[in-house]
């Protein structure tokens, strides 16, 4: 039998109420020796209102909510009770209750009995997590359609025609004499896989898209000194962070700022003048904006547009070639004939429409993006590219003809990494990895 766990499910700080939460087997007989009421208490779903007791000691007025098991997210019996915000309060009921049997609960492990009582799904339970962390309501919305159950039923048609073709599979291995079922030869092989292999890849396209309005975008902005790195940066943030002065080298160390980009979080780094410099801080700005580089995901390469490129301007774009960049032409109010192939701004004058639109282009994020459910975080993501080369592997041995056992092991093992990906059959060791990452009362 599980422990009965509590913790405080409201943040540690003083606010005016706070929540403690107590799932578990004896979650009522706990509450029963440190609760009284007016009315009477009862084994029921009911909210009821009294005072916290430690013998003769009153410790709070509270109003508790109890769940009976299976009706509760857990799928135990559950039990909160709201107190008065205070920590010093919270942590005498907290200890009281441990007191009466109840343990400290560890970080997700109420949501974690919640998947394993089969309340919700893995994606279901990270999205908990990830709605926690959201930085803007698009980031949000996603989660909400994980939390909904919208996410999950995205791929289980695909988990459902992969066990349809391994069951047709073993059907003709088992029973090849019977003439009246399908046969599972190349040619229905070889179709299927390219069916579920394109809806794999979809998925795939829609989880980058998604993982990019979950997580923002990491970018740096680099450039040789006075190009106006810093008023690019002000510009964006709507705001003078970054000290701007006609003096090369300013910057010197990293200066960092984050917007939200039509629902999409650019985290900023605006870094010091890359160029051949003597003076030793300088020198080490220098060297922080070059392993910056390697840390991104987005380079933006300022040029100074009133000006021909040199030298020192090829080595930067030969710094960000290997990494997905712009090309970004500053103080293109100074310019009369624009090249229709470059990208101007003019920081000065806070004029950097251009360069939003050219980076939601550059990460093909468009409307339907935000308004899809999709299957984003690294996990996720990781075992949807294995289930695409397990598919893969499997089209391929079919239309190298190879036996069809041969054929079915590549499809098993796709089947199960979409289990995986749900959360279904998967070592308890590895769930307890991830709901680690929760925090503590989740």
């Amino acid at each position: 039998m599980l422990d009965t766990i509590v913790a405080l499910a409201t943040a540690p700080i003083k606010s005016a109420l706070g929540v403690i939460r107590l799932s578990g087997p004896n979650a009522f007989s706990c509450l029963q020796n440190v609760f009284n009421s007016s009315t009477p208490f009862y084994r029921e779903r009911n909210v009821w209102h009294g005072f916290i007791h430690d013998d003769e000691n009153l410790i709070d007025e509270v109003v508790v909510l109890t769940y009976v098991s299976p009706k509760s997210f857990t799928g135990e019996d559950v039990v909160e009770i709201m107190c008065h915000g205070s920590l010093l309060i919270a942590n005498e009921i907290i200890s009281l209750l441990i007191k009466y049997g109840a343990r400290m609960a560890t970080r997700g492990e109420f949501s974690s009995r919640a998947f394993m009582n089969g309340k919700i799904d893995l994606i279901q339970a990270e999205a908990i997590n990830d709605m926690i962390n959201a930085t803007t309501s698009e980031a949000k919305k996603l989660s909400l359609f994980s939390l909904q159950g919208e996410t999950s039923a995205k791929i289980k048609p695909l988990k459902k025609s992969i066990a349809d073709l391994l069951a047709l599979i073993d059907v003709n291995i088992d029973y090849p004499e019977y003439t009246d079922i399908e046969e599972a030869g190349k040619d229905k092989i070889v179709t299927d896989t390219e069916t579920m292999l394109a809806i794999t890849n979809d998925l795939i396209e829609e989880g980058r898209q998604g993982k990019i309005i979950r997580e923002g975008i990491k970018v740096a902005i680099i450039g040789k000194p006075n190009v106006g790195k810093s008023s690019l940066l002000n510009a964006l943030l709507r705001e003078d962070k970054a000290i701007v002065t006609d003096i090369a080298g300013t910057t010197r160390d990293i200066v960092e700022g984050e917007i939200n980009l039509h629902g999409i979080a650019l985290h900023l780094f605006d870094t010091a003048g890359i160029h051949d410099a003597r003076d030793l801080v300088e020198n080490l700005g220098i060297d922080k904006a070059k392993k910056l580089i390697d840390e991104v995901d987005l380079v933006l390469v300022l040029l100074d547009a009133s000006k021909n490129v040199d030298d020192e301007d090829k080595k930067l774009l030969l710094l960000a070639q290997d990494k997905k960049h712009l090309i970004i032409y500053n103080k293109g109010d100074l310019v009369k004939n624009k090249d229709g192939d470059k990208l101007y701004i003019s920081a000065l004058q806070k004029d950097t429409s251009s360069l939003e639109k050219a980076i939601l282009n550059l990460f093909a994020i468009d409307e339907t993006s935000y308004a899809r459910p999709s299957l984003n975080n690294a996990r996720q993501l990781g075992l949807l590219r294995k289930v695409a080369l397990d598919l893969k592997q499997a089209q391929g041995d079919a239309q190298n003809g190879l036996p069809l056992d041969i054929v079915a092991v590549s499809l098993q093992n796709a089947y199960q990494t979409v289990c995986e990906i749900l959360g279904e059959n998967i070592q308890p060791d590895f769930t307890d990895e991830i709901f680690a990452r929760f925090c503590l009362g989740k």
